[in-house]
């Protein structure tokens, strides 16, 4: 029901208590209620709510669920627990969403309707018109009711009439907010099936970037297997040559950052926590970002506490918070500029400030880069590119690692400054990692190696380089035909693909144990993923051992050289 904003003022007003622990919201209800002419009466806490009541009365109360201390449900049962105000109105108001069980509660308390955030005007003003009309109809009543006992019968019954008119309009009003109800709980189910969709929305989105990282992996093996077997076998331009491979690691780098936050998104990356040290993960994290600090020309000044500093992580990982810091650094510097990392115990913290001469921030960019796929505009960004997850990756490895992340910057042109947080663990509760023994080198023996992938130039480089390694080795591109080749081979030394179609590597490495008459050969999954659980799920079907894609020399080059059966251990040759 819609009643003009002029009714309210035909009358004297009547006052109205606006509780709320938030200003904002208390000016927002002022806003919409002063039209109407009432006197609006604040009060910030339920307290402050109770000691107003007892100061006057009011024709109702717009009352907060959700405030610290004393919530409105609580403030609600004190007031309609003293007999002077057990029957002013209430009007709740939430930003979440009610359920049933809460809008019986509320009503139990006194609660005539509820009102969802952020407030309707036009719904507001005409439940406050109506009800406060009622307080003045109520008020006009008891003065009525004090008259009749010395009127005579004939006013009392004109009396009656007109509350049989009032008790009308307010079925009417009822019936009109009802309604007004059953729009509102439309707009939360929508607004909830709004939700789901997003959520399955961010859903498909992780497992695209999962799938296209392992799929961009694919493509890379076969050419870091042939820059292998050009530095291997034929004289080329070693500035060229290095050229390639570092721009093949930078795209390695890049799918795997990819991979990293589509895991860390759905809750999928598994921490290899250790005992470590601050020193160790900072030398490993300037190792790594040192390519592109170079290639500024830019001055790198480190500064560790002299102490040691113990921490308990996965040093691969905070490795990679810091190299992706430096890296961002050299990225949006101009040439020739100057990055510090500087690192400092406090209590029982570790903090660890990485300071650039760079383009800096503008005030409103100082969170929006840690978002996916968030990017400073300029064009030093633009010429080296990048996926603006970097930033990212930073703030939710830190978080697993219990830690967190600040950027400050003093404006555009005068640099940036990240600090990472760490807390501080006692190394004593870690167990010390095993370290397995190396497999004793067997010279230069010549092996029998078979190599399996129906990507043909996977395959093919790949078995180039062993080739070239001194061993003698065939290629297959059919899964169905390993199994005859390996009795006929009989190798000492399998690279087998595990997503092959028809029939996985999975399905093939228990058909080579076993075979009558075949020694068993050495196994080794080459894969696009590289997840712990991708390691087990190959150990478990029976491979020795795990190389995700693009392999690396050395990697191949190990397995080639190790006894037969030997280079088992579980592990990751490259991983």
């Amino acid at each position: 029901m819609s009643v003009p904003c002029e009714a309210a003022a035909t009358s004297a007003p009547v006052k109205i208590l606006l509780v709320d622990d938030q200003p904002g919201r208390l000016l927002t209800y002022r806003a919409i209620l002063e039209p109407l002419g009432e006197e609006l009466v604040d009060a910030r806490s339920g307290v402050e709510a109770l000691g107003r009541l007892m100061e006057d009365d009011y024709a109702l109360i717009l009352l907060d669920v959700n405030m610290p201390g004393m919530d409105g449900f609580e403030t609600a049962s004190m007031i309609h627990q003293h007999p002077r105000f057990e029957k002013t109105p209430i009007i709740f108001v939430t930003a979440v969403n009610v359920t049933d069980m809460d809008r019986l509660r509320g009503y139990k308390l006194g609660a005539v309707d509820y009102v969802m955030v952020p407030v309707i005007p036009e719904i507001l003003r005409s439940k406050v018109v109506v009800l406060a009309e009622l307080h003045r109809k109520r008020l006009e009543l008891e003065a009525t009711n004090a008259q009749l006992e010395s009127a005579n019968l004939a006013l009392q019954t004109e009396k009656a009439r007109e509350l049989a008119v009032l008790n009308e309009s307010l079925r009417s009003a009822n019936a009109t907010l009802e309604i007004q109800n059953s729009v509102l709980q439309d707009e939360v189910a929508e607004r909830g099936r709004i939700e789901q969709l997003l959520r399955e929305v961010g859903r498909r989105k992780d497992e695209f970037l999962a799938t296209l990282a392992h799929e961009l992996r694919n493509p890379l093996a076969p050419l870091q297997n042939a820059l292998a077997v050009l530095r291997m076998s034929t004289p080329v331009d070693g500035e060229l040559l290095a050229l390639m491979e570092r721009q093949l690691a930078l795209m390695v780098r890049l799918i795997d950052d990819l991979l990293d936050i589509a895991r860390i998104s759905q809750a999928k990356l598994t921490l290899r926590k250790d005992a470590t040290s601050l020193r160790e993960i900072v030398e490993c994290a300037v190792e790594t970002a040192r390519p592109l600090i170079e290639q500024g020309r830019h001055a790198l000044v480190v500064h560790l506490p002299e102490q040691a500093v113990p921490l308990v992580a996965d040093q691969a990982r905070l490795s990679q918070v810091f190299a992706n810091l430096l890296n961002n650094a050299a990225k949006y510097s101009e040439p020739d500029g100057r990055i510090e990392l500087r690192a400092r115990v406090l209590g029982d913290r570790a903090q660890v400030e990485v300071r650039d001469s760079g383009i800096g921030l503008e005030a409103g960019e100082v969170e929006r880069i840690f978002e996916m796929f968030s990017q400073v505009e300029t064009a030093v960004d633009r010429t080296h590119g990048g996926l603006g997850i970097g930033l990212t990756l930073v703030r939710r490895l830190a978080e697993l690692h219990g830690g967190e992340v600040s950027v400050s910057s003093e404006g555009i042109g005068r640099g940036a400054t990240f600090t990472v947080t760490l807390p501080l663990l006692a190394p004593a509760s870690v167990e010390e990692p095993v370290t397995m023994p190396l497999p004793e080198s067997s010279g230069n023996v010549a092996r029998r190696v078979l190599v399996v992938d129906d990507n043909r130039d996977a395959a093919d480089t790949l078995a180039m380089m062993v080739q070239l390694l001194g061993h003698d080795v065939r290629r297959l591109y059919d899964p169905h035909a390993v199994v005859a080749e390996v009795q006929a081979f009989r190798p000492e030394l399998v690279f087998l693909d595990v997503g092959m179609p028809g029939l996985s590597g999975y399905d093939l490495a228990p058909q080579l144990r076993g075979l009558p008459g075949v020694p068993e050969p050495t196994i080794v999954a080459v894969t696009g993923w590289g997840q712990p659980e991708d390691r087990l799920r190959t150990h478990e079907a029976g491979f020795d051992e795990h190389l995700v894609k693009p392999p690396l020399l050395e990697a191949i080059e190990r397995l080639c050289s190790a006894p037969p059966r030997a280079c088992c251990v579980g592990g990751s040759a490259n991983g």
